[in-house]
């Protein structure tokens, strides 16, 4: 399992403490860490290595400066398919048709999803994960209104999470998207003009579990969305994996 996070702000957080508990958890997700981070114009930042967060000069550097952002997106990975290496270390970062920046991470496992398959001819990697982000890509360009990418969103998030898990965090530098279909593996901490989303509670106080199988959408820090409720709800199966792991190792 990954671990997330993301902030959505109507002002500038500095995130230096709670991104810094966030990444204690690097001994256990050891296969890679990300940030995405958002500027003045709309500008992008990331930064990622296929290393132990814990172990990362370059992310303690990084750390030292000051991290004050209106949006974040951060990712711990724990590889299940797909080798360490930089290009299958999350966040995923792309320009959509229309030249918007849009950036994912994912945390979960595609067992069965067709309309996928297309992509891992041209993708860089060879995750599920960056399968699942070029197949958004490639459509949300098509959706000029925030409101038909909100239709399309959830639309798709029903789709791709039957029989599979689909815990994601997805950010075009105005609103974030927002999915889980496992129980207790997303969290929202929010206070006025301010949300931040976390694989764990990082603090010990004001953490909500992200409720199950729909999708949300915040701007600035609120709530503005919330998608049809489906009932696709992963439940982990240790078999399914084995056979999952034995396929992509060729035994």
């Amino acid at each position: 399992m990954c671990e997330l996070f993301g902030l959505s702000s109507d002002r500038k957080v500095r995130v230096n403490e709670i991104l810094k508990t966030f990444f204690e958890d690097g001994n256990i997700h050891s296969h890679g860490w990300g940030i995405a981070s958002w500027h003045a114009d709309n500008k992008v930042s990331l930064i990622k290595e296929p290393e132990n967060a814990l172990r990362s000069a370059l992310l303690k550097d990084i750390m030292s400066e000051d991290m004050s952002y209106n949006g974040v997106i951060a990712h711990m990975r724990r590889a299940t398919i797909g080798d360490i290496e930089y290009n299958n270390t999350h966040p995923f970062m792309g320009e959509d048709s229309l030249g918007r920046t849009v950036v994912m991470v994912h945390n979960g496992t595609i067992f069965d999803s067709p309309e996928l398959n297309e992509y891992q001819y041209i993708q860089k990697g060879t995750t599920d994960s960056e399968r699942i982000f070029l197949y958004i890509l490639d459509r949300f360009g098509d959706h000029k209104s925030h409101e038909e990418r909100f239709e399309f969103l959830n639309d798709t998030v029903i789709r791709l999470s039957e029989n599979n898990k689909l815990n994601l965090l997805l950010f075009d530098g105005e609103y974030m998207y927002v999915h889980k279909n496992e129980a207790q593996t997303l969290y929202v901490k929010e206070t006025e003009g301010c949300a931040i989303f976390s694989t764990r509670p990082l603090n010990e106080t004001g953490w909500e579990e992200i409720p199950l199988d729909r999708l949300l959408v915040y701007r600035n820090g609120q709530k503005v969305y919330e998608g049809t409720t489906h009932d696709h709800t992963y439940v982990f199966n240790e078999e399914q994996m084995q056979m999952l792991y034995m396929s992509y190792s060729g035994l």
